[in-house]
């Protein structure tokens, strides 16, 4: 099997590691298809391996991770999808204003913490929405929650 269907089986273990993409590709097709696939981030092999080790554990604590070109293409890639945008508008329309402000944060990039200092919660409370909110759009992690985000149009890019 491919890196792509591996990434999808191993998230939906029953308690899934997160997964980082190593690779020579960094083809927007590629970017996508890993994250929306359930992995945490996209790195390039040419990535220095001081930095690997850090942004590796970056992504373990919840935090999406890019190698700044696959960051490019994901942005310009996601911006001109008039299908995923439909799709993305239609399923954050069944959140509630506390979900849409909590997507959002996620979308910016913002961590628990900081979601919860923007909209005065706890962290412990943010986290509950993030949860809640990846069940109910069917998500399996906060990287596929921030894409959506941002093809639903209430990110800015």
């Amino acid at each position: 099997m491919d890196g792509i269907a591996a990434i999808d089986r191993i998230v939906k273990l029953g308690n899934p590691p997160v997964v980082v993409v190593l690779t020579t590709f960094d083809a927007d097709q590629y970017v996508l298809r890993a994250l929306r696939a359930g992995a945490a981030g996209f790195l390039v092999k040419s990535t220095p391996p001081e930095d690997l080790i850090g942004l590796v554990r970056v992504a373990a604590e919840g935090h999406t991770v890019l190698s700044p070109a696959a960051a490019r293409r994901l942005i310009a890639a996601s911006a001109d999808s008039q299908p995923a945008r439909e799709r993305a508008r239609k399923l954050v329309s069944s959140l509630t204003e506390r979900e849409v402000e909590v997507l959002t944060g996620l979308g910016e990039g913002l961590s628990n913490a900081q979601i919860a200092a923007r909209l005065y919660l706890s962290e412990a409370t943010v986290k509950g929405y993030v949860s809640r909110m990846l069940d109910k759009l069917g998500l399996d992690n906060r990287t596929q929650a921030g894409l959506l985000a941002h093809d639903a149009g209430i990110v800015s890019r």
